[in-house]
């Protein structure tokens, strides 16, 4: 019963999670405040982002990320939250997709200047080289998603 375990740190709270090796492939979360758990940097929905782990989710992170900036409030946000989760399934391997709640995240939401929610930011290598305002076709955040994959 000796099984091999392997400690996953939580993106949302920064939890470190041990888990045996063999159950990793059933979508663990977070043992803490219960945030889906990233493994080997295969994301399939979208990663809470905060101002303390922005840093690590977005900027550290190599190739494209897609943040939605957003606010449980704001009716445009909820409507294009599917397409965002859908997003974050189809490109799983390729583009990391994360959500900031920018009334909860003051910070990184005055550091990129949000104005108007929903914003979707584009970084490329931790560079941002994109930005979408407003909810958008979906057709249109792909042909731009295409810049940075």
């Amino acid at each position: 019963m000796n099984q091999e375990k392997v400690i996953i740190r939580c993106g949302n709270c920064g939890m470190k999670n041990r888990l045996p090796r063999n159950r990793l492939q059933d979508k663990p979360r977070c043992g803490k405040c219960q945030t889906p758990l990233s493994i080997g940097g295969f994301y399939d929905r979208p990663v809470p982002v905060t101002d303390n782990t922005f840093g690590d989710e977005v900027v550290s992170h190599p190739g494209g990320v897609l943040v939605d900036c957003w606010a449980p409030w704001c009716g445009p946000c909820r409507m294009i939250s599917p397409l965002v989760e859908q997003l974050a399934s189809e490109y799983a391997g390729r583009l990391k997709v994360g959500k900031l709640d920018v009334d909860e995240n003051p910070l990184i939401a005055s550091q990129y200047t949000i104005q108007s929610i929903p914003t979707l930011l584009l970084f490329k290598d931790g560079r941002l080289v994109d930005r979408l305002v407003g909810a958008l076709p979906r057709q249109e955040i792909e042909r731009r998603l295409t810049s940075i994959l």
